[in-house]
């Protein structure tokens, strides 16, 4: 009889708490990984890969007291191996060329869906089993190419990237949230189509929608941008 596989550990490091309890949830979702343990803090990350067992680091790289890739470069000196997930609002590339060679197997960019964190942790885990010496470049590729994302997913028939985009950005620029109508007003096009992307987003998890009592005719929604940032 085969010998069960054991989860892997992850320790979320993420200083703000709602933050830090979504990561947790989102981990606690994925078949195979379980939570070691959550903090908010570098020195809190340190003292707690001191006392236990982590596989992987769900790392914020903006720490109140240091840069993540500042945590990653001193756990690797204290000889800690443990891989690293980072998470990150930032797009300098030049951070991710350092990340790479301070064991950072991925990047997940805010905002971000539970699907796209679950991609990534679903990939790493196939990467975890590769095992044995490679028969060629062929076989190096291919487990390499299990950590890489998959292209972009198609959008629902109908849907640009663009429009998408900007109804996005006109969301996330309204902290007390947009009707279709209003949506539709901002970026220039019909509620019906505005209500379409809106409701793209609350499907993917960006945006959540709760109606408008006392509204006098056909029922409205309010749509909110749920995303962390």
């Amino acid at each position: 009889m085969s010998t069960p596989q054991e989860e892997i550990r992850v320790l979320v490091v993420e200083d703000d708490p709602v933050a830090a309890d979504a990561h947790r949830l989102y981990v606690e979702r994925v078949p195979g990984f379980t939570v070691a343990g959550v903090v908010h803090s570098a020195a809190e990350a340190r003292r707690a890969l001191d006392r236990m067992h982590v596989d992987l680091l769900l790392l914020d790289l903006h720490l109140p007291d240091g840069h993540g890739l500042q945590l990653a470069r001193t756990l690797r000196a204290a000889g800690h191996h443990t891989d690293v997930i980072a998470v990150t609002s930032a797009r300098d590339l030049a951070v991710v060329r350092e990340g790479v060679s301070l064991g950072v197997v991925q990047y997940v960019l805010k905002p971000f869906t539970f699907a796209t964190l679950r991609d990534r942790l679903v990939r790493y885990a196939e990467f975890r089993t590769t095992a044995g010496e490679a028969t060629g470049q062929d076989e190096v590729d291919r487990a390499l190419a299990t950590l890489r994302a998959p292209g972009p997913a198609a959008l629902p028939k109908g849907l640009s990237g663009p429009t998408l985009e900007r109804v996005s950005r006109t969301l996330r620029d309204c902290p007390d949230g947009l009707t279709a109508t209003a949506a539709a007003e901002s970026v220039g096009i019909s509620r019906i189509t505005a209500r379409r992307y809106l409701e793209h987003l609350v499907t993917t998890g960006q945006a959540a929608r709760r109606p408008l009592y006392g509204q006098v005719g056909r029922p409205e929604f309010n749509y909110c941008w749920v995303s962390q940032d």
